[in-house]
C-alpha cells in the first residue's frame, strides 16, 4: 500500500507517537490540572510538555501562548471570530481552506464584516503587494494560507508580515495547517499575531489535535469563544482572563496531546531541515515523472522549491473520482480526489467543479513509491477512459 494522502493526515506516525498514547491511556488516564492525586499531576505535565515542545518549535517564548485545540478549523474559528467586530474589514486570498473562508463568509453574511478576497495566479503565486493595496482604514484582520493545500504553492508569509506590520490596528493570522512541521516557522520573524496549526498533518500527532499561537498583546483585544471548565479560579463564576485558561476550557485530548508531543519530539531529533530536503525530493521527482506522462495536466507551480509536498493531477477522459478510484483499486495508491475543502482555488485553477485528483507525500514516503505511482497514473492515462 502506498500513503499518497498525507495533507489531510500523516500516515505512518512515528513509533514513539504510539507508544506515548498507549503509554497515556494505560498508566495515565485522569484529567489534567482537575485533581490533586499523582495521575492528574502526571496527565498535566503531559500536557505541559506538548505546550512548551509547540512552543518551541514555532519560536515563541512563552508557552502559555500557545493555545491547545483540537485541530486547525477550531484554531481558525477561534481567532477570526473572536478578532472580528462589527465594521470590521478583512483581506484574504482565493486559495484559502474552507477553514477560512466558511467562519468569514459567515460573519460576512450576517453583515458584521466586510471582505476582500485578493486574487492569485492560477499557480497559487500571490503578490504581497496585492494585500496592501486592498487594506483600508476599517481592516482589521488579514488572514493567510501559509501553503495551498490543494497544489502546496508557498504564500509569501513572511513578506506579507513586513506589510501588515506597518499598519495600527491591522492584525495578521497564518493558517499553517500544511506547512508547521515541515517548513521553520518563527512567530517572530513572519510578525504574525495569529498563527494556526493542527496536530494531525506535519507534526505527526494524531487527529483531534491543534492549537493556535496568540501574540503578546492580543487576550486584550480577543475575547473567549467559549467559557467553562479550567481547573483554576474554580471560585469564580466568571471565566479566567489569563493565558492559556482564557481560550481553553473543558478536559483536553490528552491521550492525543501526548502523542502529539512524541511527534514534534521526533521532527525536533529528526531536523526539519531533513524532512524537508527529503520530501523535496521526493517533490521534484513526482512532478519531473508526472510531466513525462502524455494526458496527465499538472496544477501548480511545477516548483519543489516553491511548494509542498503536495500535487494535484487530472487525468484526460477521466474525472478526479476515477482517477483515484483506480489508483486505489488496481495499485493501491491512497489519493484525495475532489475539491478538497478549497472551491475558490478550483475555480482559479480551472479545475472546478470537479477537482483534482491529489497526491501527497511525507517523510516516510520513499522514491521507489513515487515511481510506482507515476507508472501507475501512466498506465491509466494509456488506457483511455474507461466504460
Amino acid at each position: 500500500m502506498i500513503y499518497f494522502d498525507n495533507a489531510a493526515t500523516s500516515w505512518p506516525k512515528p513509533e514513539a507517537v504510539y507508544k506515548a498514547m498507549d503509554h497515556c491511556m494505560r498508566y495515565v488516564g485522569a484529567n489534567p490540572g482537575r485533581s490533586g492525586h499523582k495521575m492528574s499531576v502526571e496527565a498535566e505535565r503531559l500536557v505541559l510538555n506538548a505546550r512548551e515542545i509547540l512552543a518551541e518549535i514555532f519560536a515563541v517564548e512563552d508557552s502559555s501562548r500557545i493555545i491547545l485545540t483540537f485541530n486547525a478549523t477550531d484554531s481558525l474559528n477561534l481567532g477570526i471570530k473572536c478578532m472580528l467586530r462589527p465594521g470590521d474589514h478583512v483581506i484574504t486570498t482565493c486559495f484559502e481552506h474552507n477553514s477560512v473562508i466558511r467562519p468569514l463568509r459567515h460573519l460576512e453574511q450576517k453583515g458584521i464584516i466586510e471582505l476582500t478576497v485578493v486574487n492569485c495566479t492560477k499557480e497559487g503565486i500571490l503578490d504581497p503587494r496585492d494585500i496592501e493595496k486592498a487594506i483600508r482604514s476599517n481592516t482589521r484582520l488579514v488572514a493567510v494560507i501559509h501553503a495551498s493545500n490543494v497544489i502546496g504553492t508557498i504564500m509569501p508569509a513572511e513578506e506579507i508580515g513586513e506589510i501588515v506590520s506597518k499598519y495600527d490596528g491591522v492584525y495578521y493570522l497564518i493558517d499553517a495547517a500544511q506547512t508547521a512541521g515541515v517548513f521553520p516557522i518563527d512567530v517572530k520573524k513572519y510578525k504574525v499575531d495569529l498563527l494556526a496549526f493542527a496536530g494531525h498533518k506535519c507534526l505527526f500527532g494524531p487527529q483531534g489535535t491543534g492549537g493556535l499561537y496568540v501574540g503578546e498583546g492580543i487576550e486584550d483585544i480577543m475575547p473567549s469563544l467559549k467559557e467553562g471548565g479550567t481547573g483554576s479560579l474554580s471560585e469564580q463564576e466568571v471565566h479566567p482572563d489569563f493565558l492559556p485558561d482564557k481560550y481553553e476550557s473543558g478536559t483536553k485530548n490528552t491521550v492525543g496531546l501526548a502523542g502529539l508531543a512524541a511527534g514534534v519530539e521526533f521532527i525536533m531529533k529528526t531536523g526539519i531541515e531533513k524532512i524537508h530536503a527529503h520530501e523535496q525530493e521526493l517533490t521534484a521527482q513526482l512532478i519531473e515523472g508526472l510531466q513525462g506522462i502524455k494526458g496527465v495536466t499538472l496544477y501548480g507551480p511545477q516548483d519543489a522549491k516553491k511548494q509542498t509536498s503536495v500535487i494535484s493531477i487530472n487525468v484526460d477522459g477521466f474525472r478526479s473520482n476515477e482517477v483515484g478510484y483506480y489508483l486505489d483499486q488496481k495499485h493501491d495508491v491512497m489519493t484525495r480526489v475532489g475539491l478538497h475543502c478549497a472551491p475558490l482555488a478550483h475555480k482559479r485553477m480551472g479545475s472546478a467543479p470537479d477537482g483534482t485528483a491529489r497526491l501527497s507525500m511525507g517523510y516516510f514516503n520513499t522514491a521507489q513509491e513515487v515511481d510506482a505511482v507515476c507508472q501507475a497514473v501512466s498506465k491509466l492515462a494509456k488506457s483511455g477512459p474507461q466504460t
